[in-house]
């Protein structure tokens, strides 16, 4: 015993322009704002300096002390590599 079974066809719907316009206009819209949302968390984000001058940069070479580490206003910002003394 075979079974038959029937397809219907019809022409694929054509894409509405109208639509497909707001759509990408939308799109555009929400990318733009996710992007200067990005750039206002990072602002935000960043440290801020208190206005009291210039840097101040400090190396400490002592016995105990991390060897070649650079300091800038009391914060650790890396190692100097293969520096003993300044």
């Amino acid at each position: 015993m075979s079974s038959m079974k029937f397809h219907r066809w019809s022409a694929a719907a054509e894409p509405r322009p109208a639509a497909d316009l707001a759509r990408h206009a939308a799109a555009g819209a929400l990318r733009g704002a996710s992007a200067a949302l990005a750039r206002l968390a990072r602002r935000l984000a960043a440290p801020r300096r208190a206005a009291r001058g210039p840097a101040h940069l400090e190396f400490y070479a002592e016995a105990g002390a991390p060897e070649g580490a650079l300091y800038l206003d009391g914060e650790l910002v890396g190692w100097l590599p293969g520096v003993k003394r300044l």
